[in-house]
């Protein structure tokens, strides 16, 4: 029964990590951005900034999808710990003798 509740904890673990990771991906979307501005100081070519800003938009919008399944896996980990720990719970009433 113990080995179920270190699972159960191992795995909210994991699911309260799997909740932070916008904070992960944040400043690489950030500089992306930074850098776009940059080339378009240095006054470069058209083309160049459209290309840019097509992968900034492309990493935006894959961050974004990547955080909704990651936070969709984190919900699903949580639920499967809560299931450890109500298994662990009902297992203990199990083995514990019935008093009459």
């Amino acid at each position: 029964m113990s080995d179920l509740k270190k699972e159960a904890a191992s795995l909210h673990g994991a699911a309260s990590g799997s909740l932070g990771v916008g904070h992960h991906t944040a400043k690489p979307s950030r500089q992306s951005e930074a850098q776009s501005d940059d080339l378009g100081a240095l006054g470069s070519c058209g083309s160049l900034l459209s290309a840019t800003g097509e992968t900034g938009e492309g990493m935006t919008k894959l961050t974004g999808q990547l955080t909704e399944e990651w936070e969709a896996e984190a919900k699903l980990i949580g639920e499967v710990s809560d299931a450890f720990d109500l298994l662990d719970v009902l297992l203990a009433a199990a083995a514990r003798p019935a008093k009459d």
